[in-house]
């Protein structure tokens, strides 16, 4: 299994249950039960804070995103608040990673790559006025999000594209601690209502495997949950 990356297509599912499954998979990686693995899926409308999020970064009160349906959750990744929802393709990958920063800015050059793909021109933002930023513009607007977590070498979490999901919860909050920065999606910049993720999440996949110089396997969910067999999940 060496040089594979197990790839996971699991459509839309809850955040905690993700999270959680995250967990199982990293362990498994861990003991080597499993090669790296990239989970690829959307989430229900939901908000997470980071490591460093800081009060007040839902200025309208949390009953009233609960009140539009969107759920709240403190997660340990880095980074700030940002926003999931149906339509952004969010991928989850649990790798062996021994120079994180490195990880971090081939996993944008990944995403510029699927976006070129798509007939945009991402790009990487590096340092800005001393300050260094992480995750891909399409010029001054930011059309992906990243944040990760480390444990004992393996990685949980990872990146969100906006693709064709609804950008007003954007508007509603800070996004990402940059209230200057507009974000947009794949369907906002091509100026098109058509369903894109089908075709972006094949390109995706493929490019970070790319990236990352491994093969691709599309694995069941089936397979992962045999394969992590029992597994423990650390405490």
């Amino acid at each position: 299994m060496a040089g594979d990356l197990w790839t996971v297509n699991l459509g839309l599912v809850e955040y905690r249950e993700a999270w959680a499954l995250q967990e199982r998979v990293r362990a498994a990686r861990q003991a080597d039960a499993i090669p790296d693995a990239l989970l690829l899926l959307e989430h229900p409308p939901v908000y997470t804070r980071g490591r460093r999020s800081q009060p007040g970064e839902l200025a309208l009160g949390e009953d009233w995103y609960r009140a539009q349906g969107i759920d709240i959750v403190d997660v340990d990744r880095g980074g700030l608040l940002t926003y999931h929802g149906p339509g952004q393709l969010v991928g989850y990958p649990i790798m062996r990673v021994a120079d994180l920063m490195g990880y971090v800015r081939t996993m944008e050059e990944a995403i510029v790559a699927a976006l070129r793909d798509e007939g945009l021109d991402g790009t990487r933002p590096g340092s800005v006025d001393g300050r260094e930023y992480i995750g891909v513009w399409a010029g001054e607007r930011k059309i992906a999000s990243i944040g990760v977590h480390r444990s004992r070498e393996v990685t949980t979490h990872g990146f969100a594209v906006n693709v064709d999901n609804d950008m007003r919860p954007f508007d509603w909050v800070v996004a990402c601690g940059l209230p200057d920065v507009q974000m947009t999606s794949v369907a906002r910049e091509l100026g098109s209502t058509g369903a894109h993720m089908p075709c972006f999440r094949k390109r995706a996949a493929f490019r970070f495997a790319e990236a990352f110089g491994r093969r691709q396997r599309l694995v069941s969910l089936t397979r992962l949950e045999a394969a992590m067999g029992s597994v423990p999940v650390p405490a």
